[in-house]
């Protein structure tokens, strides 16, 4: 996320915007009830629609 944010927003953004897919939670609210990193970061990828070379 900081590539595609940068440092300070990345943190911002993981605390803030919420993600459908995530369960209707943030980042860091996923992250924290245990769902897999790979999970989140896949769903971020997706909201953020970056390119294939970031996954």
């Amino acid at each position: 996320m900081e590539s595609a944010l940068g440092p300070a927003y990345a943190r911002a953004w993981a605390q803030q915007v919420v993600i459908g897919e995530l369960g209707e939670r943030t980042v860091v609210e996923a992250l924290d009830a245990g769902e897999p990193p790979k999970a989140v970061w896949a769903a971020v990828w997706r909201t953020l629609e970056l390119p294939a070379s970031e996954r």
